[in-house]
């Protein structure tokens, strides 16, 4: 799962161990930046919506910046860890890429718009989210490039390449479904972008022992 639990407000005073008031914080923090956008969001919003004080805010996160870059992070390593697991769940390469496809849909559609913060951040001009927002497309693509590298006479390069495009051909697509209404099932859109992505793959080269 990527997107962090919805919070329901607690009533402010409400003792919790440290680990799950950081969690119960960044759920806060991720309702509001979705709704609102890092600029419009304010810590007292985020302080408000987990019914605490700013004091208590400041003592987990010393700033909004650090909050936001620490929620980012989180959901950057659950897209590599979805895009991983999708890729060992089989043997079979036509399947991994419908497994790749499927786990960017999955994503997207992941309660609390989580992707947003990933793929639409209104953020892009700070130094630190612009890097790990690039390193989280690059991570996904160094997992899928050594398979397309070992399957097909392409070299390091030119196999990272296929990889990126592959990735930024599942996470735009599965963007754009999920913006559109869902209009076409699921299963039809996952197995369409598969497809498509399988036949431009499966026209390269494969290597023979």
């Amino acid at each position: 799962m990527t997107a962090i639990d919805h919070t329901e407000a607690r009533p402010r005073g409400t003792r919790l161990p440290r680990r799950a008031r950081r969690n119960q914080l960044l759920g806060a923090a991720q309702e509001v930046f979705v709704a609102q956008g890092y600029h419009a969001a304010a810590m007292d919003d985020i302080a408000d919506r987990a019914g605490v004080s700013k004091p208590v805010l400041y003592q987990h996160f010393p700033g909004k910046l650090e909050l936001y870059l620490a929620l980012l992070g989180q959901h950057c390593d659950a897209l590599v860890a979805t895009v991983r697991h999708a890729l060992v769940s089989t043997s079979d390469n036509k399947q991994r890429i419908a497994a790749t496809m499927d786990a960017y849909f999955d994503y997207v559609e992941q309660e609390g718009g989580a992707f947003r913060l990933v793929f639409e951040s209104d953020l892009t001009n700070e130094p630190a989210v612009r890097e790990r927002v690039d390193k989280v497309s690059l991570d996904c693509a160094e997992l899928v490039s050594p398979l397309i590298a070992e399957d097909t006479d392409l070299p390091e390069d030119e196999s990272m390449l296929l990889a990126v495009s592959l990735c930024g051909l599942a996470q735009i697509t599965a963007r754009y479904w999920l913006g559109s209404g869902r209009r076409i099932p699921r299963d039809t859109a996952k197995s369409l972008t598969a497809s498509l992505a399988w036949r431009g793959i499966a026209g390269f080269p494969m290597q023979h022992d």
